[in-house]
């Protein structure tokens, strides 16, 4: 059974956050959790806790369940709001600056045996769709060019 854990208003932009988001999308908890440790970007601290709190969410769905199987399932960052502050600018102009703010949630479940056969499986359909696309290809023909004479 899986869990969900919200990172809500968190004051840095979404695209940002989302470099961290696609590094750990799909990998086990404790690598995850190695490599947001290690990461100097300043959003992988809040992120590190965030997926601490679905594991311990998922602790308390799941009482007695092993935790070394969970997988950051599902990890998705949304904009949030937006505060809209002044620069002072050149001949009494203000430039506006937008500080953004993101939401990040993150999903974790277990890998069973279903999952990794369904996804071996999915794997296996791309491959042949692959090798059927490569063997489909039409041929090149052959061209011939004729020289041109030219009259003096």
């Amino acid at each position: 059974m899986e869990a969900i854990a919200k990172l809500r208003n968190y004051p840095t932009s979404p695209r940002k956050m989302r470099l961290l988001a696609d590094l750990i999308r799909g990998k086990r908890i404790d690598n995850v959790l190695a490599e947001l440790e290690h990461n100097p970007k300043h959003p992988a601290v809040p992120l590190r806790k965030l997926v601490l709190s679905a594991i311990n969410n998922w602790k308390q769905k799941n009482e007695g369940g092993d935790e070394t199987q969970l997988v950051v399932k599902t990890i998705f960052v949304d904009g949030a709001r937006t505060l809209k502050r002044m620069r002072p600018a050149p001949q009494g102009r203000g430039y506006r600056v937008r500080k953004r703010s993101n939401h990040v949630t993150v999903i974790v479940d277990t890998k069973t045996e279903k999952t990794q056969a369904k996804a071996a499986k999915v794997k296996e359909e791309e491959v042949a769709e692959v090798v059927e696309v490569k063997d489909t290809k039409p041929k090149a023909k052959a061209t011939t060019t004729k020289k041109k004479t030219t009259k003096k």
